[in-house]
């Protein structure tokens, strides 16, 4: 009987021991690289971990904001580089109804819902369906299954997303989700924090910004959508003629924190969002997108924390521009639908474009 103990002990540990191992493995970087320009990611949170360009002079450097380690990145609570999801941006009171049947989720700002909840998208394991490091068009899928009731939200869900470079340092990220049973609210974004001086060059108030977006969707003193949509043109919102983020950040509280509806109609075509020029590297990113709405984030929650090489980060440290759709969607009427319904699809794309002048 001993032995016997004593053998079921040593499987025991040796079982732990190699599960322990796989969990370790399940976790990894992932490299995608055409010419000098590559792209980093993770499978935790099918998260962005660094994009390298190079600069008007050909310098290359990394745009993005973020960690050294994965580790790290499980602790973030910036959002660094995820995929932000079941639900991007924030629910008001944490909770909604679809066809008189009503949902409680797990609040995590306040009584709020952001983001997700305590544990959204950003901080799950994805799986790696396919990697193509090199070639003409390097791309990986990551997968993930979200369950009936993960953080309050109905249904089982099937998410998959695909970061591909192509052409002449262009980006794409596609972002797919299918519900399984219960009709669910679905809005995915990209939270990649940019500083196209390179994520240790100071604050990105000198950088010049375009948004093609003449209304906002104004918000409460907890940043919930009022459900108004309201003009910007003349008002420290107003990005529809390319100027600095510092020219009018002064004039708000903290910084930009607001969702842009786009011009170009409500439909599912590609569409301008945005420019982004910093004078100094001469690097630009152009951004399109089929996502009625964009966040535009000046990182002003960033104080202290400790990224890349120890460099830390300040508030404006980088510029987020997250396609999305509406949020808080799912209790204002007036605002593009985010259900998606059994059998049917959501589909989220972005195309990003690099150069330099």
């Amino acid at each position: 009987m001993a032995k016997t103990s004593l053998l079921l002990c040593f499987i025991f540990v040796v079982f732990a021991s190699v599960s322990v191992s796989l969990a370790k493995k399940e976790l990894g970087i992932y490299e995608l690289k055409k010419g000098n320009f590559c792209v980093k990611l993770t499978n935790w949170g099918a998260t962005v971990v660094s994009i390298v360009l190079p600069d008007k002079k050909g310098k290359l450097a990394d745009v993005v904001l973020g960690y050294d380690s994965i580790e790290e990145y499980k602790s973030d609570t910036s959002y660094f580089g995820s995929i932000v999801g079941r639900v991007a941006n924030r629910i008001g009171g944490a909770q909604f109804s679809i066809n008189g049947t009503h949902y409680k989720l797990v609040a995590n700002e306040g009584k709020n819902m952001l983001h997700g909840g305590l544990r959204g998208f950003s901080d799950v394991v994805w799986k790696v369906k396919k990697h193509k490091e090199e070639g003409h068009s390097p791309y990986i899928t990551f997968t993930y299954r979200s369950f009936d009731g993960e953080q309050g939200f109905p249904g089982d869900l099937t998410v998959e997303v695909t970061y591909m470079l192509f052409g002449e340092n262009k980006m794409s990220v596609t972002m797919k989700a299918k519900a399984l049973n219960k009709a669910t609210p679905v809005n995915l974004a990209q939270h990649t924090y940019w500083n196209l001086g390179g994520h240790n060059s100071g604050d990105i108030l000198s950088q010049t910004v375009q948004i093609f977006g003449s209304h906002i969707t104004p918000v409460d003193k907890e940043l919930i959508p009022t459900g108004q949509i309201n003009y910007i043109k003349g008002t420290p919102y107003d990005f529809l003629e390319p100027h600095t983020v510092g020219s009018k950040i002064y004039q708000l509280p903290s910084g930009y924190d607001i969702n842009y509806v786009l011009d170009g109609g409500r439909g599912h075509r590609m569409k301008k969002t945005a420019m982004v020029h910093d004078s100094k590297s001469g690097r630009v990113m152009e951004l399109w997108t089929n996502a009625p709405g964009v966040q535009f984030y000046t990182s002003n929650g960033l104080k202290d924390v400790k990224g890349k090489g120890g460099y830390v980060y300040q508030p404006h440290a980088a510029l987020c521009l997250e396609t999305q759709g509406f949020p808080d969607s799912v209790n204002h009427p007036n605002f593009p639908s985010q259900i998606v319904y059994p059998g049917k699809s959501y589909k989220h794309f972005m195309l990003f474009r690099f150069t330099t002048k």
